[in-house]
Protein backbone atom coordinates (compact mmCIF):
# COMPACT_ATOMS: atom_id res chain seq x y z
CA UNK A 1 0.00 0.00 0.00
CA UNK A 2 1.35 3.41 -0.93
CA UNK A 3 2.22 5.60 2.04
CA UNK A 4 0.25 8.79 2.37
CA UNK A 5 2.21 11.98 2.89
CA UNK A 6 1.21 14.90 5.05
CA UNK A 7 0.82 18.08 3.03
CA UNK A 8 3.10 20.68 4.57
CA UNK A 9 1.03 23.79 4.05
CA UNK A 10 2.59 25.93 6.75
CA UNK A 11 1.17 29.39 7.20
CA UNK A 12 3.33 32.50 7.08
CA UNK A 13 3.98 34.28 10.37
CA UNK A 14 0.92 36.27 11.38
CA UNK A 15 0.37 38.68 14.25
CA UNK A 16 -3.40 38.81 14.39
CA UNK A 17 -4.95 39.45 17.79
CA UNK A 18 -7.29 36.57 17.01
CA UNK A 19 -4.23 34.30 17.04
CA UNK A 20 -2.90 35.63 20.35
CA UNK A 21 -3.56 33.31 23.31
CA UNK A 22 -4.79 35.22 26.37
CA UNK A 23 -4.50 33.85 29.91
CA UNK A 24 -3.88 35.07 33.46
CA UNK A 25 -0.19 35.69 32.69
CA UNK A 26 -0.90 38.32 30.04
CA UNK A 27 -4.50 39.48 30.51
CA UNK A 28 -3.55 42.71 32.28
CA UNK A 29 -0.99 43.61 29.60
CA UNK A 30 -3.57 42.94 26.89
CA UNK A 31 -6.05 45.20 28.65
CA UNK A 32 -3.50 48.02 28.87
CA UNK A 33 -2.71 47.75 25.16
CA UNK A 34 -6.41 47.76 24.37
CA UNK A 35 -6.68 51.06 26.24
CA UNK A 36 -4.81 52.74 23.37
CA UNK A 37 -4.74 55.67 22.70
CA UNK A 38 -5.53 56.58 26.31
CA UNK A 39 -1.97 55.85 27.50
CA UNK A 40 -0.23 58.39 29.71
CA UNK A 41 1.72 60.54 27.28
CA UNK A 42 0.44 58.20 24.53
CA UNK A 43 3.43 55.94 25.27
CA UNK A 44 3.65 52.47 26.82
CA UNK A 45 6.40 49.98 27.65
CA UNK A 46 5.50 46.32 27.08
CA UNK A 47 7.88 44.14 29.09
CA UNK A 48 8.22 40.42 29.71
CA UNK A 49 10.65 37.50 29.49
CA UNK A 50 11.87 36.02 26.24
CA UNK A 51 9.22 33.84 24.65
CA UNK A 52 6.28 35.44 26.43
CA UNK A 53 4.60 36.80 23.29
CA UNK A 54 5.70 40.45 23.34
CA UNK A 55 6.42 40.64 19.63
CA UNK A 56 3.12 39.05 18.64
CA UNK A 57 1.13 41.41 20.85
CA UNK A 58 3.17 44.45 19.81
CA UNK A 59 2.88 43.71 16.09
CA UNK A 60 -0.85 43.13 16.43
CA UNK A 61 -1.13 46.55 18.08
CA UNK A 62 0.99 48.11 15.33
CA UNK A 63 -1.29 46.68 12.65
CA UNK A 64 -4.43 47.91 14.42
CA UNK A 65 -2.99 51.36 15.17
CA UNK A 66 -1.38 51.87 11.76
CA UNK A 67 1.98 52.24 13.49
CA UNK A 68 5.37 52.34 11.80
CA UNK A 69 7.91 49.75 13.00
CA UNK A 70 11.21 51.50 13.62
CA UNK A 71 14.77 50.23 13.36
CA UNK A 72 16.11 49.95 16.92
CA UNK A 73 19.67 50.85 15.99
CA UNK A 74 18.75 53.80 13.79
CA UNK A 75 15.15 54.92 14.37
CA UNK A 76 13.90 57.42 11.79
CA UNK A 77 12.22 60.19 13.77
CA UNK A 78 10.51 61.54 10.66
CA UNK A 79 8.48 58.35 10.34
CA UNK A 80 7.17 58.77 13.88
CA UNK A 81 6.14 62.41 13.50
CA UNK A 82 2.33 62.51 13.61
CA UNK A 83 1.75 58.74 13.66
CA UNK A 84 2.13 55.88 16.15
CA UNK A 85 5.40 53.95 16.25
CA UNK A 86 6.68 50.63 17.57
CA UNK A 87 10.25 50.12 18.77
CA UNK A 88 11.23 46.65 19.98
CA UNK A 89 14.01 45.32 22.24
CA UNK A 90 14.74 48.75 23.68
CA UNK A 91 16.75 47.28 26.55
CA UNK A 92 19.26 45.97 24.01
CA UNK A 93 20.29 49.51 23.17
CA UNK A 94 18.75 52.49 21.39
CA UNK A 95 20.41 55.84 20.67
CA UNK A 96 19.48 57.85 23.75
CA UNK A 97 18.74 61.13 22.02
CA UNK A 98 16.51 59.39 19.47
CA UNK A 99 14.55 57.60 22.21
CA UNK A 100 14.12 60.88 24.07
CA UNK A 101 12.66 62.56 20.98
CA UNK A 102 10.43 59.57 20.19
CA UNK A 103 8.83 59.78 23.62
CA UNK A 104 8.24 63.50 23.10
CA UNK A 105 6.80 62.93 19.61
CA UNK A 106 4.39 60.34 20.97
CA UNK A 107 2.54 62.98 22.99
CA UNK A 108 1.77 65.06 19.90
CA UNK A 109 -1.46 64.91 17.92
CA UNK A 110 -1.64 61.62 16.02
CA UNK A 111 1.44 60.27 17.76
CA UNK A 112 1.98 57.24 19.96
CA UNK A 113 4.79 54.93 21.01
CA UNK A 114 4.97 51.29 22.07
CA UNK A 115 8.31 50.07 23.38
CA UNK A 116 9.10 46.41 24.08
CA UNK A 117 11.83 44.98 26.31
CA UNK A 118 12.63 42.14 28.69
CA UNK A 119 13.18 44.54 31.59
CA UNK A 120 11.29 47.51 32.99
CA UNK A 121 12.24 51.03 31.81
CA UNK A 122 13.98 51.82 35.10
CA UNK A 123 16.67 49.30 34.13
CA UNK A 124 17.24 50.62 30.59
CA UNK A 125 20.47 52.51 29.94
CA UNK A 126 19.99 56.28 29.79
CA UNK A 127 22.95 58.64 29.85
CA UNK A 128 20.74 61.70 29.33
CA UNK A 129 19.09 62.93 32.57
CA UNK A 130 16.01 64.08 30.66
CA UNK A 131 15.67 60.64 29.09
CA UNK A 132 15.90 58.96 32.48
CA UNK A 133 13.02 61.07 33.76
CA UNK A 134 10.95 60.20 30.68
CA UNK A 135 11.62 56.48 31.13
CA UNK A 136 10.74 56.58 34.81
CA UNK A 137 7.39 58.16 33.91
CA UNK A 138 6.43 55.54 31.29
CA UNK A 139 3.37 53.41 31.87
CA UNK A 140 4.29 49.71 31.90
CA UNK A 141 2.36 46.64 30.73
CA UNK A 142 4.06 43.52 32.04
CA UNK A 143 3.67 40.00 30.66
CA UNK A 144 4.50 37.17 33.04
CA UNK A 145 5.92 33.78 31.94
CA UNK A 146 3.23 31.88 30.01
CA UNK A 147 0.67 29.94 32.04
CA UNK A 148 -1.04 26.73 30.94
CA UNK A 149 -3.90 28.58 29.23
CA UNK A 150 -1.47 30.56 27.08
CA UNK A 151 0.77 27.60 26.32
CA UNK A 152 -2.18 25.45 25.28
CA UNK A 153 -3.41 28.26 23.05
CA UNK A 154 -0.07 28.61 21.28
CA UNK A 155 0.30 24.82 20.94
CA UNK A 156 -3.05 24.74 19.17
CA UNK A 157 -2.00 27.61 16.92
CA UNK A 158 1.31 25.99 16.00
CA UNK A 159 -0.42 22.68 15.25
CA UNK A 160 -2.98 24.51 13.07
CA UNK A 161 -0.17 26.26 11.23
CA UNK A 162 1.19 22.83 10.29
CA UNK A 163 -2.24 21.35 9.52
CA UNK A 164 -2.03 18.86 12.40
CA UNK A 165 -4.96 17.85 14.61
CA UNK A 166 -3.65 15.82 17.53
CA UNK A 167 -6.01 14.04 19.97
CA UNK A 168 -7.11 16.20 22.88
CA UNK A 169 -5.13 14.04 25.32
CA UNK A 170 -1.90 15.28 23.74
CA UNK A 171 -2.32 18.80 25.11
CA UNK A 172 -2.36 18.08 28.86
CA UNK A 173 0.42 15.52 28.34
CA UNK A 174 2.66 18.13 26.68
CA UNK A 175 1.80 20.87 29.16
CA UNK A 176 2.93 18.74 32.10
CA UNK A 177 6.31 17.96 30.53
CA UNK A 178 7.43 20.60 28.01
CA UNK A 179 9.43 23.76 28.57
CA UNK A 180 7.50 26.78 29.79
CA UNK A 181 7.96 29.25 26.95
CA UNK A 182 6.40 29.96 23.57
CA UNK A 183 9.64 29.02 21.73
CA UNK A 184 9.53 25.70 23.61
CA UNK A 185 5.98 25.15 22.34
CA UNK A 186 7.01 25.99 18.78
CA UNK A 187 9.97 23.61 18.95
CA UNK A 188 8.02 20.62 20.29
CA UNK A 189 5.40 21.07 17.58
CA UNK A 190 8.15 21.22 14.95
CA UNK A 191 9.72 18.02 16.27
CA UNK A 192 6.38 16.24 16.36
CA UNK A 193 5.65 17.32 12.79
CA UNK A 194 9.02 16.16 11.51
CA UNK A 195 9.21 12.94 13.51
CA UNK A 196 7.55 10.91 10.75
CA UNK A 197 10.12 12.10 8.20
CA UNK A 198 7.36 13.40 5.96
CA UNK A 199 5.10 10.35 6.38
CA UNK A 200 1.55 10.67 7.64
CA UNK A 201 2.06 9.30 11.13
CA UNK A 202 -0.38 10.51 13.77
CA UNK A 203 0.73 12.92 16.45
CA UNK A 204 -0.15 10.88 19.53
CA UNK A 205 0.80 10.87 23.17
CA UNK A 206 3.18 7.99 22.39
CA UNK A 207 4.99 10.12 19.83
CA UNK A 208 5.05 13.04 22.25
CA UNK A 209 6.62 10.81 24.92
CA UNK A 210 9.32 9.60 22.57
CA UNK A 211 10.14 13.11 21.39
CA UNK A 212 10.25 14.49 24.92
CA UNK A 213 12.46 11.63 26.06
CA UNK A 214 14.78 12.17 23.09
CA UNK A 215 14.04 8.77 21.55
CA UNK A 216 14.50 9.23 17.82
CA UNK A 217 15.39 5.63 17.03
CA UNK A 218 12.00 3.96 16.67
CA UNK A 219 9.11 6.11 15.53
CA UNK A 220 6.92 3.31 14.20
CA UNK A 221 3.92 4.44 16.22
CA UNK A 222 1.01 2.76 14.48
CA UNK A 223 -0.54 0.63 17.19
Amino acid sequence: MARQLRLRLGRPAAYSRDEFAVGPSNAQAVALLDAWPAWHGRALALVGPEGSGKTHLARAWAQAAGAVVLDREDPDLRQADGRPALLEDVDQGVPGEALFHLINLAAREGGGLLLTARTRPAAWPAALPDLRSRLNALAVAEIEPPDDAVLEGVLRKFFRDRNIRPPEEVYPYLLRRMGRSIPDAREIVRKLDEAGDGELKPVTRVLARQILEGDSQNLDLFE
